[in-house]
């Protein structure tokens, strides 16, 4: 079997494996954050909230579609010029919304695990719900240029760049706001929050919830193990980009960049297994959830009055 073949099976398989898979993990993600009244009070699981939403409608608009493009051969944007412009600004603005509230979660925890009260009291959910409409305002406007400079080439009719200059731009962006800066901010913020940890003997004194931190920090690891790979193959290919191939390299190379691609998907799809993991509340949340109806058929128990009470109520009626 060719490498081709292989990488085609792999993306049909792995690739609805995980679209079943992520959708079902965020969506539990989201019926839990939003009915659970402990979740709804914190700007972190917001956070958490906001991304898993996010995180399906990129594994709908991004994963499906690679599904279909490289493992069916049904490619609508070869055929579509708004599908072409459609598709590449969605990615570009639901990437990047997901990548920046996995950011500010690390943010928060470490503001919530901080010893001064001060930098404490910028955790807030007001302030969350604000920033909320500033990321997606900010990223909506920066994804504008995919709308006008993505179109289907009249050279190799696919849905490419036909802007020499932003497709530099490009490829810069992809490298450091979907890969190295999101990695270090959380590395960074995760390490601080870890120390505010250690350095603070009561945690619960801070008013911080361990099993939302410890949630935060496995997020990091998701994110770090996910993503290191993906842009590392991006360094990879920018470096090599003007050296000259032979069809043996380039199939490899695809292959290659095939599994990182897939792998990056992961850091869409595995916040609620890693949640499970790392948190019991989580864990009691989804158990209730996926078995619904042992929850509906619980009888809520009756105290019968005890003997002393019911001999004290007869003497007060005689």
């Amino acid at each position: 079997m060719s490498l081709l073949y292989i990488s085609q099976q792999i993306t049909i398989y792995v690739g609805w494996f995980l679209v079943i898979a992520g959708i079902s993990g965020n969506g539990l993600n989201i019926s839990i954050f939003t009915s659970v009244r402990n979740y709804r009070q914190t700007p972190c699981t917001f956070y958490f909230l906001i991304t898993s939403i996010d995180n399906i409608i990129v594994l709908i608009v991004s994963l499906v579609s690679r599904i279909f493009i490289a493992g069916y051969h049904i490619d609508l944007t070869l055929t579509s010029t708004f599908w072409c412009k459609l598709r590449a600004y969605l990615i570009n603005v639901l990437t990047l919304i997901s990548f920046t509230y996995s950011c500010l979660t690390s943010i928060d925890q470490f503001l919530v695990t901080s010893r001064n009260a001060n930098i404490r009291r910028l955790s807030n959910i007001k302030w969350a719900h604000r920033i909320m409409f500033i990321v997606i305002i900010v990223w909506c406007l920066h994804g504008i240029p995919q709308i006008l400079f993505y179109d289907i080439s009249s050279i190799t009719q696919t849905c490419q760049i036909v802007n020499v200059k932003y497709s530099i731009y490009a490829s810069i962006y992809v490298l450091s706001l979907t890969c190295v800066i999101p990695i270090v901010v959380m590395i960074v913020f995760g390490y601080l929050t870890y120390r505010n940890i250690h350095l603070t003997r009561v945690l619960a004194e801070q008013q911080a919830d361990h099993q939302l931190v410890r949630m935060t920090l496995i997020q990091v690891i998701l994110v770090v193990i996910s993503i290191t790979p993906y842009g590392m193959n991006n360094v990879y290919g920018l470096i090599t980009s003007s050296v000259s191939k032979d069809p043996d390299r380039t199939i490899k190379e695809s292959f290659i960049s095939t599994m990182f691609s897939l792998l990056a998907y992961v850091n869409y799809v595995g916040s609620c297994y890693m949640f499970m993991i790392s948190s019991r509340r989580f864990r009691r949340q989804i158990k209730d959830r996926i078995f619904f109806w042992k929850r509906q058929n619980r009888i809520a128990p009756f105290q019968l009055p005890t003997l002393k009470r019911a001999t004290s109520n007869i003497r007060a009626k005689n």
